[in-house]
């Protein structure tokens, strides 16, 4: 009987040890798991990842918001001082911090006249909105771009016939600022480009134009074709510029109503758009190069229809 309780005893015993080394295990990987300081710092170790994601998420949307803002500027002394002399809307104006000559005093001046925010930054921040900025960005809303039947207003209200041009893919801001800049100083009542295949109004288009945007009406259409047939509806002739042409551009009658189309830098002008001209004019080339820049091309044919309407 002894011998049995003290087996017992014994078995009571060495479950109690086997449960304590149990509890022991479990205690020694509670331990293992939770030294002081450890779960703290996989906390933290987390937390800063996450704040360096999130900071380099704010990073990168405040720089997609600096791009945003900075698409709409018109940079430049001359093409900022053009804005300001336009009825155009202005939300701020940059003005590098430092010494001030010439036209920026002028433009300081307008723009406190009309109630301009000016913002005094340093020249890094200016050349980060736009370059060549000569000191001085102005940042303006989105272009306001009109309708077909603005252009046509504007004509009409000058009591003056129609004077076009329709702009068929040109892809370079260079070139349409060029275009642009000519046809203001030539009296053009409009400009039309297409909403696809062709750069839209944009900074370096206004500073190229040195603010000629600001005097312009531009129309952006979604179906050049379209828009052709509705000019000619009302009353314009339609005229194209192509190598292949017949008749030499001097030669043509460039009175009345008239649309001019000026084709893409690459390609010219696409093979629907031609056959919707009513006719087809073209420059004479004497040398080894068969082109022209698109605006030199627009400029050529632009003042031959200027000196016809005088």
């Amino acid at each position: 009987m002894k011998e049995r309780r003290s087996g017992e005893g014994d078995r009571r015993q060495g479950d109690r040890r086997t449960d304590d080394r149990r509890q022991g295990d479990r205690r020694q990987w509670v331990r293992r798991e939770t030294r002081p300081g450890e779960f703290d710092r996989r906390i933290g170790e987390r937390r800063g990842s996450d704040r360096r994601f999130i900071e380099r998420r704010s990073g990168e949307d405040r720089r997609e918001k600096e791009e945003k803002v900075y698409d709409d500027v018109v940079a430049g002394r001359n093409a900022v001082l053009e804005l300001l002399k336009s009825d155009k809307d202005v939300n701020k104006i940059y003005i590098e911090r430092g010494e001030r000559h010439g036209s920026i005093n002028e433009i300081i001046a307008r723009a406190k006249e009309r109630k301009i925010i000016l913002v005094e930054s340093e020249k890094s921040k200016l050349d980060l909105m736009a370059e060549n900025n000569q000191g001085v960005v102005a940042v303006i809303p989105p272009f306001n771009y009109c309708e077909v039947e603005d252009i046509l207003e504007v004509a009409k209200s000058k009591n003056e016939d129609p004077f076009i041009l329709i702009l068929d893919g040109i892809e370079d801001p260079h070139n349409l600022g060029s275009i642009i800049r000519t046809a203001e100083t030539a009296g053009v009542h409009g400009v039309i480009i297409p909403k696809r295949r062709s750069v839209a109004v944009n900074s370096t288009v206004v500073k190229v134009s040195t603010g000629a945007t600001s005097y312009v009406k531009i129309a952006r259409v979604t179906n050049i074709n379209e828009t052709i047939r509705f000019l000619k509806e009302n009353g314009l002739w339609v005229i194209g510029t192509d190598g292949t042409a017949d008749t030499l551009y001097y030669n043509q009658d460039l009175k009345g109503p008239l649309a001019i189309i000026i084709g893409s830098e690459g390609f010219g002008m696409s093979n629907l758009v031609k056959e919707n001209s009513d006719c087809l004019i073209k420059i004479p080339m004497k040398g080894q190069i068969t082109s022209l820049n698109a605006s030199v091309s627009a400029g050529i044919v632009i003042y031959e229809a200027l000196k016809q309407r005088m």
